[in-house]
């Protein structure tokens, strides 16, 4: 039995926001001292390291469970499934539903119940949850649903990760331009004697001194409201985190599949940072004594941010519907899925096309 994506679906906020809409926001260091750098600078360096230009933003009434709901309606269609046979309906995010105004996280009830309800799912056999993941959280995700299909417990599941990270940042720090809102979605079904396929992966849980790398903390202006809480992290500490440890499962995960990594036609990492994935990647070939091949990295963080859950399947929507110049996938492809994120947790997926 084999664990097969027979449809993929993403919701692309519509809102736009370009770099220079940061150019007049006051930043201060996590050490609640104003920055003295220009703007102009700032924004010049973190386009440089992050390779973003812009993001997007959700729409003042829709919540992170209302794009988890349009990405979900799109991989439904695209598999052309009964939405009543679904088994599973497992939902990846962080932060639940939170408002445009800001305020708390929302979690009462699951993120996937409310998108059961929006789909207006009847069966009850239907088993709705989140997992909170960090960004690798839609990977591990499919590897929940890959694990109930090889264990014979379903046959169709629904896996989406969804965030509005744009709610969550303290403006008054200069790493709220990386994050952005989004959904992406995938079915995954049984298939016997299936030629395409889950073939393998690894997953790992970094806490002894690492579980803090990303954090719910304050603003970084010591004038600004206290009791709110935003998303931070010690980006310095994550990159030397990320690159010792990410191409390690890579690699565990290509090993357990025993494909040979010249077949690897395309790895679908987290858009995290641009400098950082290109990294990552190229000590993932280094440790087979390879240089990284040419157009093997997919990127859609220029143009859409950093939407955590929800950047692989929407980053796989993109490239199956050949939105991306240079990349394509076909029928037979090797591919690689491979995420870091909170936790801290590193997880990666190889899977036939």
């Amino acid at each position: 039995m084999s664990s097969v994506i027979t449809g993929i679906g993403s919701y692309i906020p519509k809102v736009i926001i370009k770099n220079k809409a940061f150019i007049n926001e006051d930043f201060y260091t996590d050490k609640n001292e104003a920055i003295q750098t220009s703007n102009d600078i700032i924004i010049e360096k973190f386009k440089a390291i992050t390779g973003i230009e812009e993001r997007r933003y959700a729409d003042n009434n829709l919540n992170s469970s209302d794009l988890a709901t349009r990405a979900a309606q799109k991989a439904i269609t695209d598999a052309g499934i009964d939405i009543e046979e679904l088994d599973y309906i497992i939902l990846a995010q962080n932060f639940g539903d939170v408002t445009k105004k800001g305020g708390q996280s929302d979690f009462l009830p699951s993120l996937a119940s409310r998108v059961k309800h929006n789909l207006r799912i009847k069966n009850s056999n239907c088993v709705g949850y989140d997992i909170i993941f960090g960004c690798p959280g839609w990977i591990q995700g499919l590897i929940q649903a890959d694990t109930y299909i090889k264990a014979g417990l379903a046959k169709k599941c629904l896996i989406i990760g969804s965030e509005t990270l744009s709610r969550v940042v303290d403006k008054y720090d200069r790493d709220s331009m990386i994050y952005s809102d989004g959904a992406g979605a995938c079915i995954l079904e049984a298939k016997e004697n299936a030629t395409s396929g889950i073939l393998s992966h690894a997953t790992a849980t970094h806490t002894y001194d690492e579980a803090h790398f990303l954090f719910f903390g304050k603003s970084n202006n010591p004038e600004a409201e206290q009791n709110t809480r935003y998303i931070k992290m010690f980006g310095r500490k994550i990159y030397e985190f990320a690159l010792n440890n990410v191409p390690l499962a890579m690699k565990s995960a290509l090993d357990k599949s025993n494909i040979n990594i010249k077949d690897l036609k395309k790895i679908f990492i987290h858009q995290a940072n641009e400098k950082m994935d290109e990294a990552i990647v190229a000590r993932f070939y280094k440790l087979f004594g390879l240089a990284m091949p040419k157009h093997v990295m997919p990127m859609s963080i220029k143009k859409l941010g950093n939407s955590s859950v929800a950047t692989i399947p929407t980053l796989l929507d993109l490239v199956r519907n050949n939105k991306i110049e240079h990349q394509q996938i076909s029928k037979g492809d090797i591919i690689m899925f491979a995420s870091v994120g909170a936790g801290m947790n590193i997880n990666a997926v190889v899977y036939k096309y």
